[in-house]
């Protein structure tokens, strides 16, 4: 991790432009110049700024199975997680777990149907569709967007029962404060500018609502210099992790027994002067002949078995159209 935040303050300092993917546990960082990235096999889509070749897209029509994770083997992790926090050595953990999936779309033909703030394909290992901003800094002023809180928009009063949630105000809350600390440690003056604001985001079943907030600080002048720095202490992503961070991502170790990799890391570029950047949720990865999809959600005190054994698979969609 030292080299990345070396080459990334260098690259900074002089202005150049880059991509970059940091994996959960930082022990596999990447770091491309932006014009090198594709030769590297990495495809990325931040909207504004989109690198991939002049592929075609499938017409076939998206089919999309799964084979998760059995309920007690969630179960079990869920209440090693429960016993931790009435321990009290956490009060908010993001537990994640492995979904097989089967599907008739090929990763590649994943990346170029989906539809996303924020994609990235790493060739024969990964593809990204995340929702959910880590940081971004415009104009001196950085940026971050914790996503907490998801519902199914097809319920009844979805959006009044997401909102009014014990469980999810909680939950929320807890990520803004920490957010809001760990800008800190590289910001000033900074605020909560929008608070529990509701995204609505398609899938291939339907769509789900999910709250976030907007908090601002502000930055030196010429943070550039030490972009690489500013990154490194913000991970990880707080609301993939929980809190306290340091216990927390100790206790997500014991309880999920294998590391994440890229998923929950982050992942976006750097044009010289601004900064933009996703946090790798919404993931598929290639182990062998199996696709993996991983998915997860933050669990409290207040938080119930089923709801949380269903949110992981509610949470098991692509963001594709045609169905």
């Amino acid at each position: 991790m030292q080299h990345f935040i070396q080459t990334a303050n260098h690259f900074g300092k002089n202005r150049i432009p880059f991509f970059f993917l940091i994996d959960f546990e930082q022990k596999k960082p990447l770091i491309y110049p932006l014009d090198q990235a594709i030769s590297e096999g990495v495809w990325f889509d931040f909207g504004k700024i989109v690198n991939k070749p002049a592929l075609p897209t499938t017409s076939k029509t998206f089919e999309l199975a799964t084979l998760p994770i059995n309920f007690q083997q969630y179960q079990s992790a869920f209440e090693l997680v429960q016993k931790e926090i009435q321990a009290g050595n956490s009060y908010l953990l993001n537990l994640t777990v492995p979904t097989e999936i089967n599907t008739n779309y090929q990763l590649d033909e994943i990346y170029l149907s989906s539809q996303a703030k924020y994609k990235s394909r790493l060739k024969d290992q990964f593809v990204c569709f995340s929702p959910e901003c880590f940081i971004r800094i415009q104009q001196n002023k950085i940026y971050s967007y914790p996503m907490k809180g998801t519902i199914n928009a097809n319920e009844n009063n979805a959006k009044e029962k997401l909102i009014n949630s014990p469980k999810e105000f909680t939950e929320h809350n807890t990520i803004v404060d920490l957010i809001r600390n760990d800008l800190a440690l590289v910001a000033k003056y900074i605020q909560v500018t929008k608070y529990r604001y509701i995204d609505k985001v398609e899938t291939h079943r339907g769509s789900i609502y999910q709250t976030s907030s907007e908090i601002c600080g502000e930055l030196d002048e010429n943070w550039q210099n030490n972009v690489g720095t500013i990154l490194s202490t913000l991970l990880p992503a707080g609301s993939i992790s929980g809190a306290p961070k340091l216990k927390t991502v100790e206790i997500i170790q014991q309880a999920e027994q294998q590391e994440r990799g890229y998923y929950t890391g982050i992942f976006g570029y750097f044009d010289g002067e601004n900064l933009d950047s996703a946090v790798a949720i919404r993931y598929i990865e290639q182990q062998g002949n199996k696709l993996i999809f991983r998915s997860g959600g933050g669990i409290t005190a207040l938080s119930q078995l089923n709801e949380e054994y269903n949110e992981i698979l509610e949470k098991v969609y692509v963001p594709i159209s045609t169905l």
